[in-house]
């Protein structure tokens, strides 16, 4: 799948999330449905940091790039030393460790940890990243006529106000992780999320993911999980664009109406 497609599949997952959680008897608050799903939808596209032409390799200048160099480095020497026999020899790193369940688990995790042990600062700056890659998802069209630092200055604007309102009383510092000193532990949720979620989306495309790693599959440890090869499209098919997307927006509308309890 494109970047825009991640994300708007992003923030559906979180909805949909949002609905179920109303349904067990732990409904979100409406600033962490809002702020979750931003989050969800800038998660979404953090997998593709193992490839230098993804648009969260790009979001954050020399910085993210650099990053993205030593992600990719990375991924390659997992899947070379983690390769079965039946999975075949490649150079780079590109759809491997990043696009699995781990990783989701490891990011979501340290997201986490960061709120946990970082304090406000801590907070700020998870939720800065996530905002900047949901305006470079959501917002492509506009993000591209725009500069980096006018996109950097939204999401830093944007990322101060929503904690000023989660903040408040009963707003959903303390949403599902109650005791106290645990406020926003939950943010790892929906970034573990948006890292599924990815893995999901791009299974449906020509190459499949890899998703269950390191859980082998017959010979390959490495398996490329997807539907039929005849149900599957290439990134950037009318299909995505024409099919999917519109089914992301109206699905995650239903879920928002549903997480909010209007439906009943």
């Amino acid at each position: 799948m494109m970047g825009p497609a991640h994300s708007l599949s992003g923030a559906c997952a979180w909805m949909a999330a949002g609905a179920a959680a109303d349904a067990y008897g732990r409904p979100m608050p409406w600033p962490v449905l809002v702020v979750g799903g931003l989050i969800c939808a800038g998660a979404a596209l953090g997998p593709d940091l193992d490839h230098k032409a993804a648009t969260v390799s790009r979001s954050f200048g020399p910085i993210s790039l650099i990053l993205c160099g030593l992600v990719d480095a990375l991924a390659s020497a997992t899947y070379k030393a983690t390769r079965k026999k039946g999975d075949p020899r490649r150079n780079g790193g590109h759809r491997t460790l990043t696009h699995t369940w781990v990783w989701a688990l490891l990011v979501g995790t340290g997201a986490s940890a960061i709120c946990a042990y970082g304090g406000r600062w801590g907070v700020l700056g998870v939720l800065f990243v996530h905002m900047v890659l949901a305006i470079e998802g959501l917002l492509w069209r506009q993000a591209r006529l725009h500069s980096d630092i006018l996109v950097w200055l939204l999401g830093a604007t944007s990322t101060w106000m929503l904690v000023e309102v989660l903040n408040r009383p009963g707003n959903g510092a303390n949403w599902f992780f109650t005791e106290p000193g645990q406020e926003y532990w939950w943010i790892g949720l929906p970034i573990a999320l948006g890292a599924l979620t990815h893995c999901v989306g791009d299974a449906l495309t020509v190459s499949g993911c890899p998703i269950l790693w390191p859980i082998p599959i017959g010979r390959k440890r490495w398996y490329p999980l997807g539907p039929p090869k005849s149900m599957r499209f290439r990134a950037g098919a009318k299909v995505e664009v024409k099919v999917l997307m519109p089914l992301f927006m109206g699905a995650g509308g239903l879920g928002a109406v549903s997480a909010l309890g209007y439906l009943g």
